[in-house]
């Protein structure tokens, strides 16, 4: 899954951030409205951590006209503002969830997860297809109750087609969210990982449409 962080502080961005990546987040980092504004409207992402007190305006007013425009990506604020008036003030904007400073970046990562699997419409954390599953507080992954050994590339790829199913996802939506902007791969490399899937899961459970793309799937179609 991938997060854009738009936070001024560096110090406080470069903890959160580095918590993020070791909870297996492609993080992306902006320090202003106007630099997150621009990645919201050219780049995909799964989540938006947002302060409020940006060196460029309240971060409610960036969040608001987003919404405004229809960007409607989950959305987590962060501020030292405790007061209720300034919490109603961010979900009024269009807010998802809130966490006041300090917090314990541990939090931030089981409310995000937590964001995007309402986004899906997964309420329980883990999320199952058939007889796999996946803990997404924990990232485990397990076929009829045994683990599977996944790569860190591997789990993100079946992380997003499990909160995607049985939704077809193409392979420019892969790319956009399970790698990073930088390191953005060919189809090749998609086609190789989700071989990869396939052997330790089952060549069945990913489905490829020619065409579109792929689909996890929970029973093994029946032969023709």
């Amino acid at each position: 899954m991938k997060c854009l962080l738009v936070e001024d502080d560096h110090a406080l961005a470069r903890e959160l951030s580095q918590a993020l990546r070791d909870g297996d987040w492609l993080v992306e980092h902006a320090a202003t409205g106007q630099d997150a504004d621009f990645l919201v409207r050219t780049e995909a992402y799964d989540t938006l951590i947002l302060d409020v007190g940006l060196p460029d305006g309240d971060g409610t007013r960036w969040l608001a006209a987003w919404r405004e425009d229809g960007i409607d990506l989950p959305v987590l604020i962060l501020t030292a503002r405790e007061r209720w008036a300034d919490k109603a003030a961010g979900f009024t904007a269009g807010a998802d969830d809130y966490v006041t400073k300090p917090f314990e970046p541990a939090e931030v990562l089981f409310r995000l997860r937590a964001l995007v699997r309402r986004s899906h419409g997964h309420a329980h954390p883990i999320l199952k297809a058939g007889e796999l599953s996946l803990d997404t507080h924990t990232q485990h992954v397990a076929l009829a109750g045994r683990p599977v050994g996944l790569t860190a590339q591997e789990t993100r790829l079946l992380g997003y087609l499990m909160h995607a199913a049985p939704r077809v996802v193409s392979r420019t939506e892969l790319s956009e969210h399970v790698y990073d902007r930088d390191h953005e791969p060919d189809s090749n490399v998609i086609d190789v990982q989700v071989s990869r899937l396939r052997r330790k899961l089952g060549s069945w459970r990913i489905a490829t449409l020619r065409g579109q793309g792929y689909r996890l799937l929970e029973e093994e179609p029946a032969s023709e």
